[in-house]
């Protein structure tokens, strides 16, 4: 397991990806010591540490890219208005600010023997799919679902590999429904061959998108599958929830 610090870093630069998706680009002395820890992954994660009246409080974001040579590291942050800490931190961080965060945590990387990369994801999953599909090799083939709320909250993915993108609007339905997700996934015309899948998102995923890719579909040991929100919930409570769902795998009821 890697080694994890706490490291705290200065606000470089902001971005507005699209209106929901802002970018924090951060640096400083303390970079050489997170740089010493980063991890060849695409999923690489930090917990950002904030105070709250409460005392300290971690909330888990991915580590979009880290640039070496120019001695930075951005992190994408879905804003949600006034909701939650991290995303109205990110909504008001300007040059200067700083954060800290621990890490970093995190093992999936797309496998360049497979013959198919499937992404599955929403807003959430977009800073690791992307971090994913920019390393697939030249004519690796790839295929992305992606839920946003419409073509203005589309981004950019680039990449070498051979990607089909097929964007799902919600066209002012709520966030939280994987319906559109799944009815994708299941229409989709299966390749051939080995895939290796990554589906991350709403917590509903784990109960319509995964167990249809497990029934034979995809091997155990070629899925990453993970819940960044519930929804209904507060973030506390989807923490809550992650544990319980952890415990529940650590000790079966049966």
């Amino acid at each position: 397991m890697a080694q994890k610090t706490e490291v705290q870093l200065t606000v470089l630069r902001t971005e507005d990806l699209a209106p929901r998706l802002r970018r924090v680009v951060l640096g400083g002395p303390a970079f050489d010591e997170y740089l010493a820890h980063h991890l060849d992954s695409t999923d690489t994660y930090v917990k950002l540490v904030f105070d709250t009246a409460d005392g300290e409080v971690k909330r888990t974001y991915t580590v979009r890219w880290v640039d070496a040579e120019a001695r930075e590291l951005a992190i994408d942050f879905v804003t949600h208005g006034t909701e939650g800490l991290a995303g109205p931190w990110a909504a008001s961080a300007k040059p200067g600010d700083t954060l800290r965060f621990v890490g970093p945590g995190g093992a999936y990387r797309p496998d360049p023997t497979a013959d198919h990369q499937l992404f599955v994801g929403d807003e959430s999953a977009l800073p690791a799919i992307a971090a994913s599909v920019a390393v697939l090799e030249s004519g690796a083939k790839a295929t992305a679902f992606l839920e946003v709320d419409g073509p203005g909250h589309e981004i950019d993915l680039p990449t070498a590999g051979d990607l089909t993108v097929h964007w799902l609007h919600r066209d002012g339905v709520a966030p939280g429904s994987t319906a559109l997700l799944d009815q994708a996934v299941r229409s989709w015309t299966w390749p051939a061959g080995r895939v290796q899948a990554f589906v991350h998102g709403e917590s509903a995923l784990l109960k319509t998108v995964r167990p249809y890719l497990m029934d034979g579909r995809v091997a155990r040991g070629d899925i990453s599958v993970s819940a960044y929100w519930r929804c209904g919930v507060t973030e506390e409570g989807f923490r809550d929830w992650k544990r319980q769902q952890q415990d529940a795998v650590i000790r079966p009821s049966r």
